[in-house]
């Protein structure tokens, strides 16, 4: 048994990123944990009905995984980058050390949004071996609208070298997705039905299996 940690800056990021390998995990008899960054809130000029919403979706989509704990840091959505990098860092690693997790997935380092650039900081700065002898493994997972959306460069490509056989769990994601009323669409919204599942059959076709999630492994010590 394995302690996971699942860091998403918003939520969502952790079904699109994750979501089969989250059941996996569960599946497997792993202690799974959520991370999640950002929440929107009315003092942010968001009406009350839509907060009230956006909670309910979390707390069901929490129920559905069947989470050990969840962690909301409540930092307002879109806003990671007006404060302090300390500040974020710490509400981080003090979840970290409340957990001790054998393995974390986080945002991948080059996604267009800047809530996700900074959540990969400061997961990164709260995994150091010295102060988190525990972490084993750190994995990136891509977020379709955002991942393939970084500028066009070599250096900012997402080069998977893991991949997560999510054939027995991709209809559950999907489902956990659909939740999410206000953030999926009809195709060729990137964050359609259609979209998710045709990037699982191309990631399991890389893997030689039906259905598949990829990731890019940072740390492995075995």
């Amino acid at each position: 048994m394995k302690k996971v940690l699942f860091i998403s800056p918003h939520p969502d990021d952790e079904t699109l990123g994750c979501g089969g390998t989250i059941i996996k995990h569960k599946d497997a008899g792993d202690k799974i944990y959520w991370l999640l960054m950002t929440n929107i809130f009315s003092s942010e000029g968001y009406r009350k009905t839509k907060v009230d919403k956006r909670n309910c979706e979390i707390d069901k989509v929490a129920e559905e995984y069947d989470f050990d704990q969840v962690f909301k840091l409540d930092f307002p959505t879109t806003k990671l980058d007006t404060f302090p990098k300390r500040k974020i860092v710490q509400a981080v690693s003090e979840v970290m050390d409340n957990v001790n997790p054998e393995v974390i997935y986080i945002p991948y380092v080059n996604d267009v949004h800047s809530d996700h650039k900074i959540t990969f900081d400061s997961a990164i700065s709260s995994t150091k071996t010295f102060r988190c002898n525990f972490i084993k493994r750190v994995l990136m997972y891509e977020v379709v609208s955002e991942t393939e959306f970084s500028p066009a460069l070599q250096a900012n490509a997402f080069a998977p070298n893991c991949f997560s056989d999510i054939s027995d769990y991709l209809e559950k994601k999907l489902s956990i997705m659909k939740i999410y009323k206000g953030e999926i669409g009809k195709h060729p919204f990137p964050r359609s039905a259609e979209n998710l599942k045709a990037l699982a059959i191309f990631r399991g076709a890389t893997a030689g299996v039906k259905y598949a999630e990829a990731f890019m492994i940072l740390k492995e010590i075995w």
